[in-house]
């Protein structure tokens, strides 16, 4: 059976598919259905985050890699270096794992903000570069310059010719007593003619957010040519979005970038050695090759920097530079799996077994009754049609009280069977009206999660990511699927979309629990979640792999508790904790030991988090499937 979840277009050989299950492609295999159900067992419920380090280091081998290739085919002479920008994804079990698998490659760290810088200053190793981006203050300039002092290779890239006086004022205060003065490096961020693509298209162009005009960027040459800094100007950059779909636009910012540099070059700057293309290496989130998010290949991503950088170097009389990336979506997304059971399908009244059919019936609900028994290939379109005009009448007669709530269910359970019928006999056949109609039989999945705590992206920018289930794929899906989260929310819905459709098993969630796997969640969405309804970051788990490819989780970090999640809006939870008691203590109606047994409860839901609490047995009764 052909997969249709598009594994082979998003998963990069990732995962496979084996024995009805989604398995890891690595060591012994095991499968994500077997790693959920043992965190599971240890009372960890609601959803969970798997993270996933091999696949971490799987991204940076494969980056290096492809460039290495590119220079050596080329006989080019600058080396590739790279950083990781923190803004991507902050989490310790994510950075901590990030600098232990990059460790071979002198890999750095790219910080935006104070607390970043601390970040980078803290966990890169000495030697491997730390760029510094975005707007900055005297005290983030002054955090460079201990970095420095410290021993790090730190660049400094200015933004705007105030940060630069502000570097000038702190260089002077850094170095003032010293015969050996020390400093980061500088860098320049550029601001391109040539804009990106999509979503952070603003990235680019000349009404970007940050960079140097072609006038600021003379001008900053000049002030560090006048205090006898120009030889700690080491780096050009700019960046022109996050998710780079074609490869067009970047090549035409490489070139400019690299006039740019050239220029600089020639005019004395000696000591500038490297251009920074900044981030935007795509990823493939599309699970259809209709609608592909990249037209190019890493190695083609690789061969177009190297080639067009060497190309402007030799035109120029130039050494040819070390390129810097910063590319974080394409290493930190593959990296982590975000699972959820799902608790309810909404639409399934809407089966045979549902009707409530009369000894005798209106004749269009009779009518439908045999359409439904009798349809097949030849006539599915007409008795779909039939159908659809049967509907009309029937809620148009029950409006007018002619017909009772009985005979109005059956027409609704009819209808939609039919449609299903119909789209199934129908299959091979591509057609708007299809479509249309699959819009109105999809089934609504309720899943324990909350997309604006784990997809925020999705909601904010229509972000979408690939989506499957963990177990049933030795069986066809065949419901149109649209995926409600447990938030209080109509904006939390990834909604069915009959041009990107994603069907789901018929299952029976009160008899097996069916999980849906989130992947491609690891670059922004955990930095960017926000507490709606005050869900936190879900229970997160590490998967390592042991020479004889034995998974082992590790470094299990729980979801916060209601009163840490409390705790942390700055409520006094003490205050919270007496009332609640209080509460139960003073209240007339219950005896001393119900008081106590209520105290006792309390206690204990304090103390989880706040997504559902389901537990499933495989050997517990049907009615036991859900704890609410």
């Amino acid at each position: 059976m052909a997969d249709p979840f598009g594994l082979e277009i998003w998963g990069e050989g990732n995962f496979l598919i084996e024995s009805g299950e989604v398995c890891v492609n690595t060591g012994v295999r095991p499968s994500l259905l077997s790693l959920t159900r043992t965190l599971r067992t240890q009372g960890l419920t609601g959803p969970l985050l798997l993270r996933f380090p091999h696949l971490i280091g799987k991204q940076i081998d494969r980056l290096f890699h492809a460039f290495e290739i590119a220079c050596k085919e080329l006989s080019y002479t600058g080396a590739f270096r790279a950083v990781f920008p923190l803004k991507v994804n902050q989490f310790p079990n994510f950075i901590d794992t990030l600098m232990e698998v990059s460790s071979a490659y002198h890999y750095g760290l790219e910080a935006g903000s104070k607390a970043e810088l601390i970040l980078a200053m803290t966990k890169t190793p000495k030697g491997a570069p730390i760029t510094i981006n975005g707007f900055k203050d005297r005290e983030m300039i002054a955090l460079a310059f201990i970095g420095a002092k410290s021993g790090h290779h730190i660049t400094l890239t200015i933004e705007g010719i105030t940060e630069l006086e502000t570097i000038l004022e702190v260089y002077e205060e850094f170095n003032r007593d010293t015969t050996t003065p020390i400093a980061p490096n500088i860098g320049v961020r550029i601001r391109l003619h040539s804009t990106g693509i999509g979503a952070w298209a603003k990235s680019g162009g000349y009404s970007s957010k940050f960079g140097l005009t072609s006038t600021e960027l003379l001008e900053v040459y000049e002030m560090l040519r006048s205090h006898d800094l120009l030889p700690l100007l080491s780096m050009v950059h700019f960046h022109i979005g996050s998710q780079m779909g074609e490869i067009a636009p970047l090549k035409k910012a490489l070139r400019e970038a690299g006039n740019i540099y050239a220029e600089l070059k020639r005019r004395g700057a000696e000591n500038l050695t490297a251009i920074n293309i900044g981030g935007g290496l795509a990823v493939e989130y599309s699970q259809h090759t209709s609608n592909a998010d990249r037209n190019y290949s890493l190695k083609e991503f690789a061969n177009d920097v190297v080639f067009l950088m060497q190309e402007i170097a030799r035109s120029k009389g130039v050494p040819e530079p070390d390129i810097f990336t910063e590319s974080g979506r394409f290493i930190a997304a593959a990296h982590s799996v975000l699972i959820a059971p799902v608790l309810e399908l909404f639409s399934q009244e809407y089966h045979e077994n549902s009707l409530r059919l009369k000894a005798v019936n209106p004749p269009l609900v009779q009518e439908l009754h045999d359409l439904y028994r009798t349809i097949n290939r030849a006539h599915a379109r007409e008795y779909l049609h039939d159908a659809l005009d049967h509907m009309e009448s029937l809620l148009t007669l029950f409006d007018l009280g002619y017909i009772d709530l009985e005979d109005r269910s059956n027409t609704e359970i009819l209808v939609n069977l039919i449609i299903k019928k119909a789209i199934r006999l129908l299959e091979d056949e591509d057609t708007d009206e299809l479509k249309r109609l699959q819009n109105r039989i999809q089934e609504k999945y309720l899943v324990n999660f909350s997309s604006f705590q784990s997809l925020p992206d999705f909601w904010g920018l229509g972000q979408h990511f690939p989506v499957m289930p963990l177990s049933n794929l030795d069986r066809k899906p065949t419901q149109p699927a649209s995926i409600w989260d447990i938030t209080c929310d109509s904006d939390g819905e990834i909604a069915f979309d009959a041009d990107k459709p994603l069907y789901l098993h018929d299952v029976d969630v009160e008899a097996e629990e069916y999980f849906l796997a989130f992947f491609l969640t690891g670059a922004y969405q955990e930095v960017l979640g926000m507490r709606h309804n005050l869900f936190t970051h879900p229970t997160e788990a590490v998967v390592t792999f042991d020479e004889a490819g034995e998974p082992h989780i590790e470094r299990i970090i729980e979801a916060q508790s209601l009163m840490d999640v409390l705790e942390d809006l700055d409520y006094d939870t003490d205050t919270i904790d007496r009332s609640l008691k209080q509460g139960i203590e003073d209240s007339p109606l219950l005896a001393p030991k119900e008081k106590e047994q209520l105290l006792g409860k309390l206690y204990l839901y304090l103390s989880e988090n706040s997504y559902l609490k389901t537990i499933q047995s495989s050997h517990a009764p049907a009615h036991k499937g859900k704890e609410l």
